[in-house]
């Protein structure tokens, strides 16, 4: 049993394969807006199945934005069978193509091999706020650009992202991060807090926000 995510523009499409897979009793995710998979939580996903040829933006476009973020199967779905296609397809990070009009038998078997033999390195990564965390890296990238935050702003960020909502006052921030024998006290935490703002302002986004009198909180 697999978590798949599959994206397609025509709803009856998905009702179809979301049929078809849930004969193997895989967990099936349908979106129907390609625009809406950017701001998904990949790690949760064990493949992907992407329809090419979708307004506004297509698959190739889809898998550009996403293949740095996800490490799971891409196979894309198409009527498209040009060899152009398929090269391009592959460049860009797909692991496999199936052509429409596709039997059950054909998709059920191409997922099924394609979950066998992934052994991709996981990244564990989650998007928040615009800001994406790889969580094996210790590090974090918009728009598939590193932020340059040393060790100590990286985890702030990670702290703060992970509780999103939440209020932190500079002590239990700097506790979360340095321990209870941190060799500095909490105003340090001030002055991460505005390195890391002005690195990421550079990006146009401020998700730290203060708030008066009780701490900080990412929004």
């Amino acid at each position: 049993m697999a978590n798949i995510l599959v994206v397609d523009d025509e709803a009856a499409m998905l009702h179809l394969i979301e049929r078809i897979l849930e004969k193997d009793k895989h967990n099936v995710t349908l979106c129907k807006d390609a625009k809406n998979v950017l701001n998904f939580d990949f790690r949760k996903f064990d493949l992907i199945l992407l329809d090419i040829m979708m307004p506004e933006i297509n698959g190739f476009e889809v898998c550009e934005k996403i293949r740095f973020y996800v490490d799971c199967p891409i196979i894309f779905l198409t009527a498209k069978t040009q060899e152009i296609d398929i090269i391009r397809g592959l460049g860009i990070g797909g692991d496999d193509y199936i052509t429409k009009p596709f039997s059950a038998n054909e998709l059920q078997a191409r997922i099924n091999a394609h979950l066998r033999r992934d052994t991709r390195e996981k990244k564990y990564s989650v998007s928040i706020s615009g800001v994406t965390f790889l969580l094996n890296a210790k590090e974090i990238r918009i728009d598939s650009t590193k932020v340059p935050l040393t060790k100590s702003e990286y985890e702030i960020c990670e702290y703060l992202a992970l509780n999103r909502g939440q209020v932190f006052s500079r002590e239990q921030i700097y506790e979360a991060i340095f321990g209870f024998d941190g060799e500095s006290d909490d105003t340090v935490i001030a002055t991460h807090i505005k390195n890391i703002r002005n690195k990421l302002s550079e990006f146009d986004i401020s998700p730290i926000e203060t708030v008066w009198g009780c701490g900080y909180k990412w929004v």
